[in-house]
């Protein structure tokens, strides 16, 4: 299939949150305490809560900038192109990278939204992550109907609160929340204890996917301290792979038999590999260990429950048979240093050159429409949703790449020690 002929819906990207975000959507005794974005000496903006400091780190809005430029110091709003933050500027880039409909999780509050959990008044945390969900749905996902699939942050602090806040969220039409690949590392309940049972069955009610992020339980994997940044970037994807087997072998696919679970920034070409490794410790290893699926083996029950994604995997692309067709989805992660934005659909096109057009769309868009229960064309006709059609709507829209004041870039460069300052997740 052209590059042109694709219709691509990313279920991985993210926003910037901008500094405007709470202002009038909080109750008055908390405004003083709303996260703010200040202005540091050095020229950068964070996010201030709860006593803690959350930059934007380089690393998660480099769109548009030289490779060379790529780095973790702290960023600017003035620093990054506006559609990393400004929804309008971002529907514009979208299409100028022909992509029709994006799946943005968190950037301050972490990817799991653990920042609002680490607030000592459970009450203010509550409020901040309701004003937060009640701004994604309204103000992010709201400016523009069909472009955006809406994504929710729950309460980890509190599984029946969690659940409330699902069904409160599905109640508005959002099908995806976003949640942490490890709550042990976060001192939470793990995901074999049954304290998120009220979680995972209001999900299950709801129809709504638990979204994995790669990073979301603040750790990475890292071999060494003075190892260079370029192991932790390499192994990202051994977080999902951790995750996975966690989850699996886990009491929740046995006791929710509806849950839906998508790993995010994993990567794919792992997973046949996994798969088998899955089926060779159930057979060898489950009479002693008293694992039981019910006469099906665990590669059956990853391939009911998980949704996987990839950016330009083509090792994944070749062996997407051993992992599910249906089980594939795309993201471009704009705006993030993996992203391929705005040449992604020419990438993923020369990736896919020898898959029959209709795997081509399931993997490009149906199998996420299918999983979060989102229909774009319910508000633009289909012929208007390819890559050259929207990029055709937005002819003449800047995508060049280009360097933001570099001499502060480099003075903030020279401040960081490399390695010791890893990517907010």
């Amino acid at each position: 299939m052209r590059a042109d002929d694709m219709i691509l819906v990313s279920v991985d990207d993210h926003l910037v949150e901008p500094p405007d975000l709470f202002e009038g959507r909080l109750p008055s005794r908390y405004a003083d305490q709303a996260p703010r974005v200040e202005r540091t000496e050095d020229g950068s903006d964070v996010w201030v809560f709860n006593g803690q400091t959350i930059p934007n780190i380089g690393l998660n809005a480099v769109a548009g900038r030289p490779k060379e430029e790529y780095g973790i110091e702290p960023t600017a709003f003035d620093e990054m192109r506006p559609g990393c933050w400004d929804v309008h500027e971002r529907v514009k880039d979208m299409s100028a990278g022909g992509i029709l409909a994006s799946m943005c999780f968190p950037s301050f509050p972490s990817f799991s939204g653990r920042v609002f959990g680490a607030a000592d008044d459970k009450d203010l945390a509550l409020a901040v992550l309701q004003a937060y969900n009640d701004w994604h749905v309204e103000e992010w996902c709201g400016a523009h109907p069909g472009r955006f699939i809406p994504m929710g942050i729950v309460p980890l602090w509190d599984p029946e609160l969690a659940a409330a806040e699902v069904r409160r969220l599905a109640a508005k039409g959002v099908h995806s929340i976003t949640f942490t690949e490890n709550p042990a590392t976060l001192d939470l309940p793990s995901f074999h204890s049954d304290s998120w049972d009220p979680l995972w069955a209001a999900c299950c009610d709801e129809g709504v996917v638990v979204s994995i992020h790669l990073g979301s339980s603040g750790k990475l994997a890292v071999t060494a301290p003075d190892a260079p940044v370029d192991v932790m970037i390499t192994l990202q994807p051994m977080n999902i792979c951790h995750a996975a087997a966690d989850l699996l072998w886990s009491r929740i696919p046995k006791h929710f038999p509806d849950i839906r679970i998508a790993l995010s920034e994993g990567g794919t070409g792992w997973i046949p590999y996994f798969l088998d490794r899955l089926d060779r410790t159930y057979e060898m290893h489950h009479r002693w260990t008293g694992q039981d699926f019910g006469g099906r083996k665990p590669s059956e029950v990853f391939r009911q429950h998980f949704l996987t994604c990839f950016i330009a995997d083509e090792v994944g692309i070749r062996l997407r048979h051993d992992i599910g067709v249906g089980n594939i989805a795309w993201e471009c992660d704009y705006p993030h240093s993996d992203s391929s934005w705005p040449g992604a659909p020419e990438e993923l096109a020369a990736v896919m050159a020898d898959v029959p057009d209709d795997e081509v769309n399931a993997i490009t868009h149906e199998n996420a429409l299918r999983w979060y229960s989102f229909d774009p064309f319910a508000h633009r006709p289909k012929e208007r949703c390819t890559v050259g059609a929207l990029r055709a709507e937005v002819a003449g829209h800047d995508v060049s790449v280009r360097s933001y004041d570099k001499g502060r870039f480099e003075r903030k460069r020279k401040g960081i020690e490399l390695g010791k300052l890893t990517p907010t997740a």
